[in-house]
């Protein structure tokens, strides 16, 4: 039972609780009206104190396509937050209010701190460069869906593999199926971290490969899953403008790929695929932000034991 769970990492739940969770996804993919009315009395804070679009409004449309409720602030100079308030003074107040409570937070660790605090289920919708674990959903029912399985896949992750949170995330996360491979590609400056590389894909003895040239592995590639540098975990205005051009997916490199290759990407992207890709049927990215609501939808029902 996930009921009055939190989810801060990624790795919280064990595999057959993500089954669980995607099971329930998949049903209301299949049928959302069925569940159109099952958080009618329930609440949803959003407590946002970084900006976003697309985690804020999935969670947003999940919990009103649930039948329930919203409240919560978009960034933190609208809230109590601008008069110096703690998170676990504001968690506590909002779990008075709310049902649940999602929470992205620049300061890695913030969500934790406020789990310890809050009555009611907290969910880490991001933390810095640290997690990011309904992203990971995301991705995971994205590939299971369009590949019907989460095992036997070579994985292509491209572009800022060091700040990338959601990278670490799901490399962890497909790290516990059966006969993953993954392909690293990245310029020397943006390669995955070293803890990484040592305590997941080393420790549990996972094939990988570290590559600078996309167009070398394209043909290799099951899942490519794109990235962008991202301008907001940089100092040097000089390094980011350098680095964000290392990688551009374009008609070109497509035509070395296999005709079943899935491209995915969390969003948003600047223009490290071009526009001239989204006509590609194997372009996925913006089915993998549909999927990505479905996936908040049965995670909230499961963490207020509705289902």
């Amino acid at each position: 039972m996930l009921k009055g769970r939190h989810l801060i990492d990624p790795m919280d739940f064990t595999e057959e609780e993500m089954e669980e969770i995607f099971t329930l996804a998949k049903k209301i993919i299949a049928n959302p009206e069925e569940y159109s009315k099952c958080c009618g009395n329930k609440i949803l804070a959003t407590l946002f104190y970084e900006p976003s679009t697309r985690t804020r409004f999935s969670f947003e449309a999940a919990m009103m396509r649930l039948g329930g409720k919203v409240i919560g602030f978009s960034e933190p100079n609208s809230s109590s937050v601008a008069k110096g308030e703690s998170v676990a003074d504001t968690v506590r107040t909002v779990a008075c209010y709310a049902d649940i409570t999602v929470m992205r937070h620049p300061k890695e660790g913030a969500p934790k701190v406020a789990s310890q605090y809050s009555s009611v289920p907290v969910i880490n919708a991001g933390d810095g460069g640290h997690h990011h674990p309904t992203q990971t959903l995301t991705d995971l029912l994205t590939i299971s869906v369009l590949n019907g399985s989460l095992e036997n896949l070579t994985i292509g992750l491209c572009g800022d593999l060091k700040f990338g949170r959601t990278v670490h995330s799901l490399i962890k996360a497909l790290s516990r199926y059966k006969n993953n491979k993954f392909i690293l590609i990245s310029p020397p400056e943006l390669q995955i971290p070293s803890y990484i590389k040592k305590e997941v894909l080393q420790k549990n003895s996972i094939p990988y490969v570290e590559v600078e040239k996309l167009e070398d592995v394209m043909g290799e590639l099951d899942i490519l899953y794109m990235t962008r540098v991202q301008r907001e975990r940089y100092f040097n205005e000089e390094e980011y403008l350098r680095l964000k051009d290392s990688y551009i997916l374009d008609k070109g490199k497509m035509k070395l790929a296999k005709e079943d290759l899935k491209v995915l990407h969390p969003l948003p992207r600047v223009n490290e695929i071009s526009t001239e890709v989204d006509e590609d049927p194997r372009a996925k990215y913006f089915d993998q932000a549909k999927f990505g609501m479905y996936v908040r939808m049965a995670l909230i029902a499961k963490l207020l034991g509705i289902y």
